[in-house]
C-alpha cells in the first residue's frame, strides 16, 4: 500500500525532529564531582565556539566503565551528547597530563626513573580521600605553620621556587593560586587557605621570600609561602609523588596542585597546568561546598 504525500511529508519531519534532538560535540574539562551511585558527573568545560560559554555542566555517562578511571581534577576529553533535555558524556579519554616541553619531559623521565629505583615512594604517596599527615614550615613572616591548624577549610597547595625561568610553570601554578584568591575573597576567613612550599630553601628563605610573597600581593593571613630543611621539603613533595632536581641552579620538577578538604584528606592532586585558573577556582569552590 503507498503512502499519501502528507503522510511522508510527517515521516520526513519526524525523521529531522529525531536527527536534531541528538546535539554532539567535542569537549574538555575538568571533573569536580565523580557520582558512581547515580552514573554522574560533573564538569567544568572549556568554551565550545559558536555553542556554549565556559560553565560547570551534569552529564550522565552510559559507559560505566568510564567513570572508574576518573578522579576529582582529572582534564578529560569527551562529547556532549545532547538527547532533549539529557546532556550525555560519551566517549570519555584522559587526557594526557605530560608536556612535550625539554623541563617537563625531563622531570616525566626523573620520577618514572626514581619510582623504579625505589619501590618505596608510592607507597608514601597520599590516596585521594585519605588524611594529609600534618607537617610544619616557616611561612613569609617567620611565623612557623602547621597543615593541621587548617582543619575547618579548604587548603590549595602547590610548589614552585622563585627563580623558575619558565612563565608556565611556577609563574603559572603561583598565578592559579592569586587567582583563586581574587575570586574567593569573600570566604577567606572562614573558608580557604593557600599554600606554595618552596622547593629552593636555601634561596627562598627571609626576605627573600618575603619580597617574593609581596609580588603576588599575598594577604600573609591566607597565602603562606613555606620554607625549611631541604631533606623535610623533599618529605612533604614525597606525599604528592612531587620529586625535584638540582642542575646549574636551576631545578627540574613536575608540577603539582594539590586539593586538602575541611577534614584534611586529599580531594585532588592534579599534575600538569592543562587546566584553566577559572576551573581550579571551579573545583576549589565545589570542594569547599561540600557537606561536612
Amino acid at each position: 500500500m503507498r503512502k499519501s504525500p502528507t503522510l511522508l511529508v510527517i515521516a520526513v519531519l519526524l525523521g529531522t525532529i529525531h536527527l536534531r534532538a541528538a546535539e554532539e560535540h567535542k569537549a574538555r574539562g575538568m571533573v569536580l564531582i565523580v557520582d558512581k551511585t547515580h552514573h554522574s558527573l560533573i564538569v567544568s568545560c572549556e568554551a565550545i565556539p559558536g555553542y556554549m560559554e565556559a560553565m560547570e555542566m551534569s552529564f550522565v555517562v552510559r559507559d560505566q566503565s568510564a567513570l572508574a578511571a576518573l578522579k576529582v581534577g582529572t582534564t578529560i576529553d569527551f562529547h556532549i551528547v545532547e538527547n532533549g533535555k539529557v546532556a550525555y558524556a560519551d566517549q570519555i579519554q584522559v587526557s594526557n597530563a605530560a608536556s612535550h616541553e625539554p623541563e617537563p619531559m625531563e622531570a616525566g623521565a626523573l620520577t618514572a626513573l626514581n619510582r623504579a629505583l625505589k619501590p618505596s615512594a608510592a607507597a608514601q604517596v597520599v590516596p585521594e580521600g585519605q588524611p594529609v599527615p600534618d607537617f610544619a614550615l616557616i611561612d613569609q613572616a617567620g611565623r612557623q605553620i602547621h597543615l593541621a591548624q587548617f582543619q575547618g577549610k579548604v587548603v590549595a597547595l602547590t610548589f614552585g621556587y622563585s627563580r623558575c625561568p619558565n612563565p608556565q610553570y611556577c609563574f603559572r601554578m603561583s598565578n592559579n593560586l592569586a587567582h583563586v584568591e581574587r575570586r574567593l575573597r569573600a570566604r577567606h576567613k572562614e573558608d580557604l587557605v593557600l599554600i606554595t612550599i618552596m622547593i629552593d630553601p636555601d634561596h627562598d628563605r627571609g626576605k627573600t621570600l618575603s619580597q617574593y610573597a609581596d609580588t603576588w600581593k599575598a594577604d600573609a593571613e591566607v597565602w603562606h609561602f613555606l620554607t625549611g630543611p631541604l631533606e623535610q621539603i623533599r618529605q612533604i613533595a614525597a606525599m604528592f609523588g612531587m620529586n625535584f632536581w638540582s642542575s646549574d641552579g636551576l631545578l627540574t620538577h613536575p608540577l603539582h596542585t594539590v586539593i586538602i578538604d575541611r577534614k584534611g584528606r586529599l580531594a585532588a592532586n592534579i599534575e600538569g597546568n592543562q587546566f584553566t585558573p577559572d576551573q581550579l577556582g571551579d573545583l576549589v569552590e565545589t570542594v569547599m561546598n561540600r557537606p561536612t
